[in-house]
This record gives C-alpha cells, sequence and structure tokens, in this order.
C-alpha cells in the first residue's frame, strides 16, 4: 500500500487552539510491546540465540532497524538486517491476527477526537504492512494521515516523522498534541516542538516542560488536550 502523507504544507494560528493530535500506535493505542518483544524472543530463539529480558527496554519503542541491529549485535547471530526485519515483522503479523487489544480508553477517545472533528494522525516507528494490519482495528477513519517508519528518513527520536504529520495536516507543531508511550518517542515529539502527554508503557518517563505524564489514555480526553496549548 502505498503512504497516505499528503503533500506537505503549512498553516499559521494565533491564539492557544488545539490543531490536531499525533498518536504513537503500539504500546500507545494497541498493546503490542509484549508482541513485539515475544517475536524477537522468538525468531532468536529459531536462530540459536536467548535474549536477556534485560535488552527488553532497549529494543521497545524504537525503529525497526535500530531494535534489530541491536540485537544482532549483542547476540551475533548471523543474520542480516533487512532478512531479520521480515523476519520480526512477519512474526508480529503472526501475533496480532487473532488478538489485537487496545489500550484503556484509546477506542474512546478516538471516538471523541473523532466527534470534536480534532484532525488526528497515527505516527509509528513501526512499517507500513504493519501499520495497515492494525488500522483494521483502530479504524481508518479515526485518522486524516498515518506516518511509517519507513516512509521517512529518519524515524523517531528524530523529529521528522512528526513535523511530517503535523505539517501534513496543516498544523504547527507547537499546536499539536503528541501522546507517546516511551522516551524514544516522547524525544522525537519534542524535538518536533509538540506538547507531549506521555503515557509510560515498559519503562518509567518523568515529567519536564511541555511534558505531561498520565498513567493512562482514561485520563485523556478534548479538554485536557485543549488545556496544554499555551499562547
Amino acid at each position: 500500500m502505498t503512504s497516505t502523507v499528503p503533500a506537505l504544507g503549512t498553516r499559521t494560528a494565533e491564539g492557544s487552539t488545539l490543531q490536531a493530535v499525533l498518536l504513537d500506535m503500539d504500546g500507545t493505542l494497541v498493546d503490542t510491546e509484549g508482541f513485539w518483544w515475544d517475536a524477537e524472543v522468538a525468531v532468536f530463539a529459531e536462530l540459536g540465540h536467548a535474549l536477556d529480558d534485560a535488552w527488553r527496554h532497549v529494543v521497545v519503542g524504537g525503529p525497526m532497524t535500530r531494535s534489530a541491529g541491536f540485537l544482532i549485535e549483542a547476540t551475533g547471530a548471523d543474520i542480516t538486517l533487512p532478512e531479520l526485519t521480515v523476519l520480526l515483522n512477519d512474526g508480529f503479523e503472526k501475533r496480532i491476527s487473532s488478538s489485537l487489544p487496545l489500550m484503556p480508553g484509546a477506542a474512546r477517545l478516538l471516538a471523541e477526537l473523532a466527534a470534536h472533528d480534532v484532525p488526528a494522525a497515527l505516527v509509528s516507528a513501526s512499517h507500513r504492512r504493519i501499520i495497515d494490519r492494525v488500522l483494521h482495528s483502530l479504524g481508518p477513519a479515526n485518522f486524516r494521515l498515518t506516518v511509517a517508519g519507513d516512509e521517512v528518513s529518519r524515524t523517531k527520536p528524530h523529529p521528522d516523522p512528526y513535523l511530517l504529520a503535523a505539517a501534513g495536516l496543516g498544523a504547527e507543531p507547537g499546536r499539536c498534541a503528541v501522546i507517546e508511550d516511551t522516551a524514544t518517542g516522547v524525544t522525537s515529539a519534542e524535538a518536533a516542538g509538540c506538547q507531549v502527554v506521555a503515557v509510560p508503557s515498559v519503562s518509567p518517563i518523568e515529567p519536564a516542560p511541555r511534558r505531561t505524564v498520565v498513567r493512562s489514555l482514561e485520563h485523556v480526553n478534548v479538554p485536557f488536550l485543549q488545556g496544554l496549548m499555551t499562547s
């Protein structure tokens, strides 16, 4: 499937209007971070290597190339990065084919954004093939556009994915609220100049300027996101 990212655009805004909400996918909207780790463990077991559970926080929430590259180096597995990427995506897809649980509050939040006509974008480090599969559960109509990790030259933790999403929606990054669950995603969003809501999944995330930490999406609604905007 071709990219759903439209041509870049700009828009000048005044005041403190919430222009758009940009949402991460794995661990933020869908409870899949454990699925990725399980897929990695299974693939490397077939290659004759056991993964150290301490590596989990390193590979979760980052781009596929970083995670896969780290695991190849850490284990010394005799496999190329492109070969491993295919195996990991295959293993993940098999795991979500029968069950794809949404995070608490995710369905309600997406419905609320749509009801208030707040533009939303899905911004993930996962590849396009994975995003398109997950969209069946999230509802493609809930997003004006989607950005995949293999559609940008530099994915998270670089700001490029969020800058692209904001521009594609015609929004200023500073008037966008980003919802993320990992430090990698938070770094990307903050580098883009967005307001960030962190909902930690695997590792703790501390509050910081322009960053609000909540325990669950059940604490996030449109008035809450609007309140994050500053003039």
